[in-house]
């Protein structure tokens, strides 16, 4: 017996898997959190010469453009996502920008 048939042995359901509801696709986009990975990056990449300022650059494109989609814009969640990935972009672009000044002199 496969799984569905013992599930619906158990449960009493008596529809078949093929006939089966199918589940709403997930909507929304993955730029917000891909702003906030990128943004973290950049702030824990700050050693990294000049790497933590380009993924801080990158974090704050992705964040303004999560931000611009109406999509995003109408769910909360994402909106504050898109935020906090600009945020921590922005962090991570002062972090690199701080730390590299010491070495800027050497160069």
């Amino acid at each position: 017996m496969t799984a569905a048939r013992i599930r619906s042995a158990v449960t009493g359901d008596t529809s078949s898997s093929a006939h089966a509801r199918p589940r709403a696709p997930r909507g929304g986009s993955r730029l917000p959190s891909v702003s906030i990975a990128l943004g973290a990056l950049s702030i824990a990449s700050l050693w990294v010469f000049g790497l933590g300022f380009v993924l801080g650059v990158s974090a704050v494109v992705c964040g303004a453009l999560a931000a611009s989609r109406s999509g995003v814009a109408d769910d909360e969640p994402a909106s504050l996502r898109a935020l906090l990935g600009v945020v921590a972009g922005v962090a991570g672009i002062t972090v690199s920008a701080i730390a590299l000044f010491p070495v800027l002199e050497y160069l």
